[in-house]
């Protein structure tokens, strides 16, 4: 998944982000490309964002 191709404002929900993560993982071996990493990034700031917005809707 390039950086160009995330939507702004994903719904997606924290479970379904880590999956994201975990599959990345699991693919690259535990060693991440650059372009690996950049798509890391990008998943653990979507990931912040749904626990946030859980915890708002939560509250």
């Amino acid at each position: 998944m390039s950086p160009d191709s995330m939507p702004l404002g994903s719904a997606r929900s924290a479970a379904e982000v880590n999956e994201h993560i975990r599959a990345l993982w699991l693919r690259s071996g535990g060693i991440l490309s650059t372009q690996e990493r950049a798509e890391y990034e990008l998943l653990v700031v979507e990931w912040a964002e749904a626990i946030r917005g859980a915890v708002i809707e939560a509250a």
